[in-house]
């Protein structure tokens, strides 16, 4: 399974920049404009780790990190706080309250990348492995890269997701549902049909003559990733 990443962010054309990149690194995300919307979220589910901007409406974002580190559910879930606050004793007061990092805006999304990796490596290991392999096929999450048979595919964003989500989990069947929920998010207003349609450009991305499709198709149930197929 992918890490699921919260992004708790009232800018929206931040969020929709930080939720872009970071499912096309793999990463499942949800949102939140407001402190205490994240905070409700945050009970429903436990992510795997927090984007919290500092200056939230509702509970800000210096608070609900107070607050997550007195619950035994989320005392441990990794935080990294955003904010336009640069100033040492703001930086120091991010982290005494106990956020696991930092990063002022404005920043760069490539470096943001390499901190949540970082982070989740560090706290959650089992949840960030670099290079997926299955097979013949070798993806590298790092390098945004899908190798079969020792060529380079060539994938668009959503079908590196998908083949990502899928060889995470081989062998398990996935509904179209669990898809849509794993690879585009909880948050996406779309058709299960739209799992076909990728499903159906990643099997001609990976498809090579005298190959086996690794995509299975269970009817009525759903796709999954077969090894050795």
């Amino acid at each position: 399974m992918s890490a699921r990443i919260l992004v708790a962010e009232d800018e929206e054309p931040l969020t929709l920049l930080l939720r872009y990149n970071l499912e096309a690194e793999g990463y499942t995300v949800d949102s939140a404009a407001r402190g205490d919307e994240a905070e409700l979220k945050l009970r429903e589910q436990v992510p795997d780790l927090l984007l919290l901007d500092w200056m939230l409406p509702g509970v800000s974002g210096i608070e609900l990190c107070r607050r997550l580190r007195l619950r035994r559910e989320t005392e441990r879930l990794p935080v990294i706080m955003l904010t336009a606050r640069g100033e040492e004793a703001d930086r120091v007061r991010g982290l005494a309250t106990g956020a696991d990092d930092y990063v002022v805006k404005p920043f760069s999304v490539p470096e943001l990348l390499a901190r949540v990796r970082a982070l989740l490596r560090r706290l959650k290991p089992a949840e960030i492995a670099e290079i997926l392999t299955g097979g013949d096929i070798e993806l590298d999450r790092v390098q945004h890269r899908v190798r079969r048979a020792g060529q380079d595919l060539h994938l668009g964003p959503t079908e590196f997701r998908l083949l990502g989500f899928l060889m995470r989990s081989p062998g398990r069947v996935f509904s179209r549902s669990q898809l849509l929920d794993g690879v585009w998010g909880r948050d996406a207003e779309l058709d299960e049909r739209t799992v076909d349609v990728h499903v159906g450009r990643l099997r001609k991305a990976v498809h090579r003559d005298g190959l086996p499709d690794p995509i299975r198709t269970i009817r009525g149930a759903g796709y999954s990733f077969e090894i050795g197929r």
